[in-house]
């Protein structure tokens, strides 16, 4: 089975480093591309996401031995973790209905 046109995890993750130094507000979203659990929940982060565009949003490739997945003690996909200047606000795993991820972004700073 194909999968999805809209998923497209990027496999050169950026360092931790680079994420917590990042300014503003970030969205993390681990998974991989051929994960079942990623699909069903993409179209759920997307229609949430339409109401955030300046939000910046990174698909990361994650996996065994992957440092920046380990480094936020990923478990499973996808895993959704909303950042502000370096620091986590919330994590949302597995989501599957637009409503979490809705819940999941109030956490945004004004």
């Amino acid at each position: 089975m194909p999968t999805s046109p809209l998923l497209s995890y990027d496999s050169a993750a950026p360092s931790r480093s680079a994420i917590d130094a990042t300014p503003g507000a970030l969205l993390l979203q681990f998974g991989v591309d051929w994960c079942g659990h990623c699909q069903a929940g993409e179209p759920a982060i997307v229609q949430a996401m339409r109401a955030h565009p300046q939000l910046a949003h990174l698909r990361i490739q994650d996996g065994a031995g992957r440092a920046l997945g380990r480094s936020f003690k990923v478990k499973l996909w996808p895993t959704l973790v909303l950042m502000h200047q370096g620091q986590e606000l919330a994590r949302l795993v597995r989501p599957t209905q637009v409503e979490q991820v809705q819940e999941f972004l109030r956490h945004l700073p004004e």
